[in-house]
């Protein structure tokens, strides 16, 4: 089969969000079917086709790849907290405690239109939650997207790491490596580096070395669970496996390349289930007992149908169309042989 014709075939969806995400209202894709289960295909709009190629390539992974076996069974789970109100925050965190047993909390800060202030509350929130819990010492993470310049970094870790009462780490502070390694030298918090490996054109170890105490590294983002794996090897950090806001069928790669990492820094950013409105399951998968099962999730027939009819006839062209572009700018150069050979006969 060719790419064309597995574009043909793919299922175009959209599922609506229980509270807005990376300024979105609701995530959108292509899944389809191949030889050993479903593979999803949902970059972000603003990424380029040779990022978009890195993801179709873990997509392809999913469907037509035999996934390794992994070396647990499941992994602990860390909840998301988006950039929401305080109260609502803290209704979150107590919600992931009491109904997950999660005790690792990520929060997203430096949010456009948002203050300083605004995320101290927010953490401060978060604290007050896991304290009231029962969980004093819960982790507390939070994750910039690279939104602060270096010197305004520098300040805003020292109030959030005082309102968090010693923060986990911070994931991507800034844009750059550069600033990351200036600002690593100036702060006490742990840095974590997502996009400086995840968005690199080119790898360059001794930089991501020089910048980050350890990855965040996203499975299908980077092209597969096989590929990831050989990143986590060649850099030599410690890791934190996350999912992409991802469905629950999407979900399979994170959890899989989870289930594969050696020696796992902590909990995990595959917790986002509860962010979803509608999945293309049943059943979405969720944390219990503070942890996730290693396992593949194919989507049920009837709320694929639901989610596939929400998207509208020029959507499904657009993707469609990604999917071939993707294809064409890197994707077919880092699916494996066996991938490409297993989609051809397909």
């Amino acid at each position: 089969m060719s790419i064309e014709s597995l574009a043909d075939q793919a299922i175009a969806f959209s599922v609506p969000l229980a509270m807005q995400f990376r300024a979105s209202a609701h995530r959108e894709g292509l899944v389809f079917q191949g030889a050993n289960g479903w593979g999803e295909f949902a970059p972000f709009a603003e990424y380029d086709d040779v990022i978009a190629g890195r993801w179709l390539a873990g997509a392809l992974e999913l469907a037509f790849g035999a996934l390794p076996a992994p070396v647990r069974s499941e992994v602990p789970v860390n909840a998301i907290i988006p950039a929401t109100d305080e109260a609502t925050a803290y209704e979150l965190v107590e919600r992931a405690i009491k109904r997950s047993g999660i005790s690792t909390i990520k929060v997203k800060v430096a949010q456009t239109g948002q203050s300083l202030s605004d995320d101290v509350a927010r953490v401060r929130a978060v604290r007050s939650a896991l304290s009231s819990n029962g969980l004093p010492d819960g982790k507390i993470r939070i994750d910039a997207n690279g939104a602060w310049p270096l010197e305004r970094a520098v300040t805003n870790l020292r109030r959030l790491d005082d309102a968090a009462n010693g923060l986990d780490y911070v994931e991507q502070p800034c844009a750059t490596l550069l600033e990351i390694t200036q600002l690593r030298a100036r702060t006490a918090v742990r840095i974590a580096v997502d996009e400086g490996l995840r968005l690199a054109s080119d790898l360059d170890l001794l930089a991501i070395r020089d910048a980050a105490d350890l990855l965040i590294v996203k499975s299908l983002p980077l092209g597969g669970v096989t590929q990831s794996l050989r990143l986590i090897d060649r850099i030599g950090l410690p890791v934190v496996v996350s999912g992409s806001m991802d469905t629950s069928v999407g979900l399979t790669s994170a959890l899989y390349l989870a289930g594969n990492v050696p020696e796992l820094y902590g909990a995990c950013g595959v917790g986002t289930g509860p962010l979803l409105a509608l999945d293309l399951v049943h059943a979405t998968a969720v944390a219990h007992n503070g942890v996730m099962p290693v396992g593949r999730t194919n989507p049920d027939a009837d709320c694929l149908a639901v989610a596939h009819a929400l998207t509208t006839e020029q959507t499904r062209l657009a993707w469609r169309t990604r999917m071939i572009n993707a294809w064409q700018a890197s994707a077919k150069d880092l699916v494996s042989p066996e991938v490409k050979h297993a989609v051809l006969a397909w």
